[in-house]
């Protein structure tokens, strides 16, 4: 386990601020990213299960926890953000990890920067999705995009989606509370993450790890075979757990992720 303390930092952007969280120690370099609505501390148990071989670096992307919002949420800016990231890390090397949108930006960081990655682990991120033209997100539209006095006075005006977001809900610096992410503009990345990527998920040739939820996961098992069969150097674990891998299974995920790397 690592007995570090999270260091978080920030880096600035083009005048944008991205925020990240280094959960410290002296092993090898991974950086993890988000889904939508989550954060960098969301790793924070895969950090003590990883250590200390490990030292994964976590950002809020764009839009998200304590990093500003972006002008645009695009395939080319997301993935800008992760280079910005490791330059300023001075890392030329490092692995890449990342659940949902998270693992289709480290994807495709991959296929444009492949020099950079040394194995990828993709945690349910389809190689392509919203072909039908619909978006699974459109519900975040209802969230209240208004700030409380107090965390229990915003949680209360989430109503039925409390369960699933109090953790979202953060203090500003006004001192007010609300969302760490603004609805509008988490409806408008997913929009944008939609599409035929398969050029990109077989657009590097570093060993890969793809973890799959099998009960209520966003990768069908259809998929997740193609994706580890056109990709040379792919390893398929199913995890009995839905899209959220990391979160639900934390011990069974941090197994197959140290194992994989392990390994290669």
């Amino acid at each position: 386990m690592n007995t570090d303390t999270p260091k978080r930092s920030a880096l600035t952007i083009n005048g944008r601020t991205l925020s990240f969280v280094d959960f410290g120690g002296a092993g090898l370099p991974l950086i993890a990213l988000h889904g939508h609505m989550s954060e960098g501390m969301s790793y924070a148990d895969l950090a003590g299960r990883l250590a200390p071989d490990w030292r994964l670096i976590a950002p809020d992307q764009r839009g998200h926890g304590a990093s500003d919002r972006a002008a645009d949420y695009s395939r080319e800016g997301y993935v800008a953000d992760v280079e910005a990231l490791m330059n300023h890390l001075g890392l030329e090397r490092a692995v890449l990890l990342g659940h949902s949108l998270g693992a289709i930006n480290a994807y495709q960081f991959a296929a444009r920067h492949p020099e950079r990655v040394t194995a990828l682990i993709n945690a349910e991120g389809c190689a392509e999705l919203g072909l039908d033209g619909t978006n699974p997100l459109a519900f975040v539209l209802n969230l209240p995009d208004t700030t409380a006095i107090s965390r229990e006075a915003f949680v209360a005006q989430l109503g039925p989606f409390a369960p699933y977001l109090e953790s979202a809900v953060h203090e500003r610096p006004d001192g007010t509370w609300g969302l760490h992410f603004r609805p509008q503009d988490i409806y408008d990345s997913e929009d944008k993450v939609h599409g035929d990527h398969w050029a990109d998920w077989t657009g590097s040739a570093c060993p890969a790890l793809l973890v799959r939820g099998t009960k209520g996961g966003v990768l069908s098992a259809e998929q997740a075979e193609q994706m580890t069969a056109r990709r040379p150097g792919t390893r398929l674990v199913e995890l009995e757990t839905d899209h959220f891998v990391h979160a639900n299974d934390p011990a069974g995920f941090a197994n197959a992720v140290r194992s994989f790397l392990t390994a290669v």
